[in-house]
């Protein structure tokens, strides 16, 4: 008998290097390379949710960071879902949902909302999931001031945490600046 394919959460600091250079190297295989150290970045320092194979190889990974998020004068902690992957080969088997189902209870647990950018590749995944695509405009708040990110609308979704309810379902969201992609 196989041993079932395990789901494990750890903070950043709890991971080996091996353990993110798995990760690492599943985001390169599953974006075909088009997963930058920027992006590596943003997927750090928060909470992750893994599966791994019984050989330790990794077959999906999904993390939760905090993000501040303003919404009419008001700033929300946000869990905000970042480096979520299936390996290839693995797509359609609900391992994406087991990771995304990981990273919900942290954000029902820490969080006013939950917040992703979602892919075309994704969209489907989270929709079912009952996130929804947040339908005004996507701001940031720059080094130069607020500044609108009309090519980050439409990829925007959320979703509440523990019953709390969503702002909106129009106006502007404005996210805190990072470097590379804001959302």
């Amino acid at each position: 008998m196989t041993e079932p394919e395990s789901l494990r959460t750890a903070h950043t600091f709890e991971l080996l290097p091996a353990d993110l250079a798995g990760i690492r190297a599943l985001m390169d295989t599953a974006f075909e390379s088009g997963f930058t150290d920027e992006d590596w970045d943003h997927g750090l320092g928060g909470v992750h949710a893994f599966v791994r194979a019984p050989d330790g190889a990794f077959l999906a990974h999904g993390s939760v960071i905090q993000r501040r998020v303003l919404y009419e004068g008001r700033s929300y902690r946000v869990g905000y879902v970042e480096s979520v992957a299936v390996r290839p080969d693995r797509h359609r088997q609900g391992l994406g949902g087991r990771v995304m189902a990981a990273l919900e209870r942290v954000i029902d647990g820490a969080y006013d909302l939950g917040a992703l950018s979602a892919s075309d590749a994704g969209e489907r995944l989270y929709r079912a999931r009952r996130w929804h695509q947040w339908q005004g405009t996507i701001e940031a708040l720059t080094p130069d001031g607020v500044v609108r990110l009309p090519e980050e609308e439409g990829s925007a979704y959320l979703r509440s945490a523990a019953g709390r309810p969503l702002p909106g379902p129009s106006g502007a969201l404005i996210f805190d600046w990072r470097e590379g992609d804001v959302l």
